[in-house]
């Protein structure tokens, strides 16, 4: 198999998690509501932002691409 068709499939079962994330998003309470997640809320503005979300999603993915490259 060529390298860019190993490319091609890795993409693609990417763009899929990403698919089956979104769907799911809504039924995991706990995603992106984490202990380390910073949440400001005054009175005319919000600021929000998922410290601990980002590097939980960020090691799993790092964790999913090595086991794909193996």
């Amino acid at each position: 198999m060529s390298s860019l068709g190993k490319s091609l499939i890795v993409i693609g079962l990417v763009i899929a998690a990403v698919g089956v994330l979104f769907n799911f998003a809504g039924k995991l309470p706990w995603l992106g509501r984490l202990p380390g997640d910073i949440y400001i809320k005054r009175e005319n503005f919000t600021f929000y932002f998922p410290l601990a979300t980002s590097i939980i999603v960020s090691v799993v993915l790092s964790f999913v691409l090595w086991l794909l490259r193996k």
